[in-house]
């Protein structure tokens, strides 16, 4: 299993954690801060799924006129997992 937090950037929510199967699936991911509900939920769709198609999903989402968003930030986090995977 591969652990891997970020501090997160542009948004209100503080850091994401997720935590990737070997085979490249979501165990699990953590958001601190931001709009609690909201990513509670999208975290727990995100389990099960793989890495890579979470990230197509969620990848330049922005919020309001900021660049970014929580799902943004959770989408850096799980390339930034997938590369510590790989790179091992």
């Amino acid at each position: 299993m591969t652990t891997y937090t970020q501090a997160n950037r542009g948004v209100c929510s503080r850091s994401t954690t997720v935590e990737l199967n070997d085979d490249g699936t979501i165990h699990s991911v953590e958001v601190v801060g931001g709009c609690n509900g909201n990513l509670k939920g999208i975290c727990a769709l995100l389990q099960g799924q793989k890495a890579e198609d979470a990230i197509v999903r969620l990848e330049g989402i922005t919020c309001g006129f900021k660049k970014t968003s929580c799902p943004d930030q959770v989408a850096h986090a799980l390339r930034a997992a997938l590369d510590q995977q790989k790179n091992g």
